[in-house]
């Protein structure tokens, strides 16, 4: 009875231990590569949601950007302003960057932070266009109207966050980077970590404002959970590379032209129409130049031609320039990493003139040919009435005896005929009048 009773205290005692015993603080680490886009958006705002949702004490985005588009910037830097919880942006890992959109999203963290060897800056907006043409002056007009929205917006996040604005302004309008070391005695990075445990060790006890409220950090020794891209995520991500992009379009036009070529195939048509829109789906997130997809459709209008009308191959070389031209200028209004490879596109241009030159050609060219075997290479064969044809009668026609029915009158036996049409066993024939 009595080791009852003590077993019973024992386990009320590690029962009141347990419940008095502090909860392991967690949290949640988003791992942001490449270009920024709407990839980048839902990626970090399902981060910022499943972590608030779970009760963790903030969340990690390890970044390392070369930059991407304004518009998904624009949405990241709203939803860490807009966050229930911490936000922790650390540039890592070593040799990594925070570049352009980097920036903004760096200075828009509740807390950041970079690995040694990493840098942060050249946030300078890229615009299309030059000093070439009549608009020219307008053209430069926007452009300042940009760089002046952006240093707006790197001061606005500066003041928020009691950062550097100045540096800010350096880097969207000189184009400065700076190394890690320098950015956090600049004030525009809070602290340098080696990796993610020793930047959770340095950030326990900082005090963040969340919503207009100090929070203060436990993440000395918290449990880190990782999310990785879901499957609509990464298909928005490989939508966002420029290359995939063209690389989608040239199969979509290419399966299309085969099922218009060869009607019922149906497989070359599927795959092409989805390819087509992904393409264009990925051109639309790029927000591409139009001149350049309208090169690209004469290119395509040139190959078709060249099949049809005795061009002798001048066509296809106009094609070929046509497209490289169109995928060149397909992206010129982006920053040099989102733009199309040159490469691939004198590539591509090269193969699809190969293509429709020698593949589409001798498909063309078989169609046309006069057939030689089967029923159908029976109209228009010659042959000889072997008895009275008024109107029907027998003719003997490549080696074999037929009947026929005459369309121009009586023919006598021993005539020259030609073969006009053939229905079923019976042929039509007409006098031979060159005999």
């Amino acid at each position: 009875m009595r080791l009852r009773v003590a077993l019973l205290l024992l386990l009320c005692a590690m029962g009141l231990e347990a419940a008095s015993a502090p909860l392991r603080p967690r949290v949640y680490v988003l791992r942001v590569q490449g270009v920024i886009s709407p990839a980048t958006v839902l990626y970090i705002e399902r981060g910022i949601r499943e972590a608030d949702q779970a009760g963790a004490e903030a969340l990690v985005v390890e970044l390392d950007t070369p930059g991407g588009l304004m518009t998904s910037m624009d949405q990241i830097t709203k939803a860490i302003l807009a966050s229930p919880i911490p936000v922790i942006v650390y540039v890592a890992p070593a040799g990594a960057r925070a570049g352009s959109a980097g920036v903004f999203i760096l200075y828009a963290a509740h807390l950041s932070a970079m690995a040694p060897t990493t840098n942060v800056g050249a946030a300078t907006p890229v615009f299309a266009g030059g000093d070439q043409g009549q608009d020219s002056e307008n053209r430069r007009a926007l452009q300042r109207k940009v760089t002046e929205d952006a240093v707006a917006r790197i001061r606005a996040l500066a003041r928020r966050r009691g950062r550097n604005a100045e540096w800010g302004e350096r880097a969207i309008r000189q184009a400065a980077s700076i190394p890690a070391d320098e950015a956090v005695q600049l004030r525009v990075a809070d602290l340098l970590a080696r990796d993610l445990r020793d930047l959770l060790n340095k950030a326990d006890g900082r005090v963040v404002e969340v919503r207009g409220e100090r929070v203060t950090l436990r993440t000395r020794g918290a449990e880190t959970v990782f999310l990785e891209m879901d499957l609509r995520e990464r298909m928005l991500d490989l939508l966002a590379e420029p290359n995939i992009g063209l690389i989608l379009l040239t199969i979509g036009i290419y399966g299309i032209i085969f099922e218009l070529n060869n009607p019922g195939a149906i497989l070359p048509g599927i795959v092409g129409a989805i390819a087509l829109l992904l393409g264009l789906a990925s051109l639309a997130i790029l927000q591409v130049n139009y001149a350049g997809l309208a090169l690209i459709g004469l290119a395509v209008l040139l190959f078709l031609t060249d099949l049809f009308l005795p061009g002798h191959g001048i066509l296809t070389a106009g094609g070929v320039i046509s497209f490289i031209l169109g995928a060149i200028l397909l992206t010129s209004n982006q920053e040099p990493y989102l733009r199309t490879s040159v490469e691939l596109a004198v590539a591509i241009a090269l193969l699809s003139g190969a293509f429709f030159l020698f593949a589409v050609g001798a498909g063309l060219r078989a169609q046309r040919r006069r057939p030689t075997t089967g029923r159908e290479a029976l109209v228009g064969a010659l042959g000889e009435a072997r008895s009275d044809l008024a109107p029907n009668g027998v003719v003997f026609v490549q080696g074999e005896l037929w009947t026929a029915e005459s369309v121009n009158g009586l023919i006598p036996a021993g005539t020259r005929v030609r073969v006009v049409d053939v229905e079923g066993l019976r042929l039509k024939v007409q006098k031979e009048e060159s005999a």
